[in-house]
């Protein structure tokens, strides 16, 4: 699953051809978006493309657009609306009131910067018996956020996360991070309220959700998230995977340079 608006589009589709490349097992995506404002949704034309993408290789998979306008402004996280990050961050706490999600025993939520290095079927298909949500621990926040223990580490990365929704479903998991943004401002709030509402949670190795700004060897999945500069002087890193050059003369990286080739030849579409 994705989330987000008009503006995803290019890391999405890197990150499915990037899924694509990597595993077999049919792909079933949802992407979320909503009508909201200034929001421009995600494209129904867009969509349509990648699930025609998804079914070259396999018939049995499928991209779906859903539309979560109305779940969403019945519910407005009214204290993070002015945050940095548009609205559509915090639509991953609305999947349990979403009816093609509900059904669902398990789903994988994915950030648009995120891109599949190496099969994700044993990350997946890991168990999560009792366990609302499984995920990787933040490479800065752990430092300073924790939430069973002064000094146990537990404060996951909201941009790869496994969530067990029978589960989620049975502790209102969702619905206490939804109420939460609606009630108090929280730096990175989407992710802030699911570590606050996440009570029984999974920690997986680093290598699901490599935040480090070049992958190393076992990197199953790479996020091009944000990364701190000191030298020469302060400052916020911030290389997405469609910026092609950047990914190339900033963080030296040519091993997706065949996906990204494939991404210059079919993003006419989006």
């Amino acid at each position: 699953m994705y989330c987000g608006d008009k503006g995803i589009s290019d890391g999405v589709l890197i990150s499915i051809l990037s899924l694509l490349k990597h595993n077999t097992e049919p792909l079933e995506i949802f992407i979320l978006t909503i009508k909201y404002e200034e929001v421009v949704p995600f494209e129904q034309k867009t969509a349509d493309f990648l699930d025609k993408l998804v079914k070259e290789k396999n018939p049995a998979s499928l991209v779906k657009l859903i539309d979560a306008t109305e779940v969403f402004v019945k519910n407005l996280p009214k204290k993070n609306m002015g945050s940095y990050f548009t609205p559509c961050s915090m639509l991953r706490l609305y999947i349990d009131r979403v009816p093609e999600i509900r059904k669902l025993q398990r789903i994988l939520y994915l950030d648009y910067d995120v891109v599949c290095r190496k099969d994700i079927s044993e990350f997946y298909h890991t168990e999560l018996d009792n366990i609302e949500a499984a995920g990787v621990l933040d490479i800065y926040g752990r430092r300073f956020y924790h939430y069973h223990g002064l000094f146990k580490q537990d404060y996951m990365n909201s941009g790869v996360m496994l969530f067990n929704i029978p589960e989620c479903l049975k502790t209102g998991m969702f619905s206490k991070a939804v109420e939460l943004c609606g009630k108090r401002w929280m730096m990175l709030a989407d992710q802030a309220a699911l570590n606050k509402s996440i009570k029984k949670r999974k920690l997986m190795p680093g290598k699901y959700n490599d935040q480090n700004e070049r992958p190393s060897q076992d990197t199953v999945l790479h996020h091009f998230s944000n990364n701190f500069k000191f030298w020469p002087y302060f400052r916020v890193q911030k290389v997405k995977p469609f910026e092609v050059g950047k990914v190339h003369e900033v963080l030296k990286i040519h091993e997706y340079d065949d996906i990204l080739e494939e991404y210059n030849k079919l993003k006419v579409n989006l």
